[in-house]
Parts: C-alpha cells; structure tokens; sequence
C-alpha cells in the first residue's frame, strides 16, 4: 500500500478543541465550527471544546493557551481570521505561541483547496503546528474550506490507520503505541 487507511490497524480517537473566531457568528450561526465538531464527532474523535471568540489577538491567544495546556485536548481546530482583511488576525494571534511550525500543512490545504476554489485559496493564511505538545490547526472560516480542509487533508492526518503514518503517533497518550 503506498498510502491510504489500513483498516486492519485500531483507530485511536483524539481529543479536539474546536474554536470559532468570528465578530460576527454565534453558536447558532457558526456554521464552520458545527461543521468541524460534526465530521470530528462522526470520524469517531471527541469533541474536547468549542468556543467562539471575536478577530482579537489576545481573545484567540488566551483561548488557545487555555487548551494548550489541557491535558484533555490533544488538538485545536480554529476556523477563522485567516484572510486579508483587516480584522483577519489568527497568525498574527497564534504563530508567537507555536513552538514549532507545520510548514506542509499550508502546502497541502493549499493544494486540496486549489481543486475546489482555484486561486482563491492564495487568499488563506491558513497554517498549523505545535504548541507544547498541543498540535493546533488553523483554517479559513467559509464552510467550505473547512469541509476541504477535515474532508481532504486532516481526517487521514487524524485518522492512526492512515498508512504510511499519522499525526496521532505523535500525540503523547498515544506515543509508543500508535506508529
């Protein structure tokens, strides 16, 4: 198999934190976020949190340092604040906490997107990588590139069978037992 789901392997859920930034979405509007707490929940995963929070560096970093050090939430999911406009600050917040970078993520979901949006997905700042051991990804807000980005990239990077590995090896409960 050069890649792809090994059905034979177990399938080891993680614990992901699901944060909205938004001025303008609530938990009835917030269409993103119940996407992505949805396809999490089906994949077998377990909703660890979700909150919304306004486009405020320090709104987005206080909420993200707060799951950083959970030792209940193995991932965050931030849907938002990833564009251009001026209110657009979700890696002006996170890129200061992150200990390391994932510099393929933003390759791949650029990728991934450019199939379903063409050259708007240059208009993303989308990026990932790791606080602590807390890995955290950050996604446009629209519906649909949240879609493309649990549909097209992270339910194999989430999913221990994906061969020929996954992110959830390197999660600490999980490191030792899951290549």
């Amino acid at each position: 198999m050069k890649h792809g789901l090994d059905e034979s392997l177990p399938f080891y859920p993680l614990r992901i934190a699901v944060l909205t930034i938004s001025d303008t979405r609530n938990e009835t509007t917030d269409t993103s976020g119940a996407l992505l707490a949805d396809r999490l929940s089906n994949a077998g995963h377990e909703l660890a949190g979700r909150a919304i929070v306004p486009d405020e560096v320090e709104a987005i970093g206080r909420q993200v340092r707060l799951w950083s050090i959970d030792p209940q939430v193995d991932v965050i999911l931030t849907t938002g604040g990833t564009g251009f406009s001026p209110r657009d600050v979700t890696p002006e917040a996170v890129r200061p906490l992150l200990g390391r970078e994932m510099d393929g993520f933003s390759v791949v979901f650029h990728q991934a997107s450019y199939e379903t949006v063409g050259v708007s997905t240059l208009q993303s700042r989308a990026l990932a990588g790791q606080i602590g051991d807390t890995f955290i990804f950050c996604v446009p807000g629209s519906t649909g590139a949240c879609r493309d980005a649990w549909d097209l990239v992270l339910a194999q990077e989430f999913d221990s069978r994906f061969r020929p590995c996954s992110l959830v090896g390197q999660v600490p409960r999980y490191r030792g037992v899951c290549a």
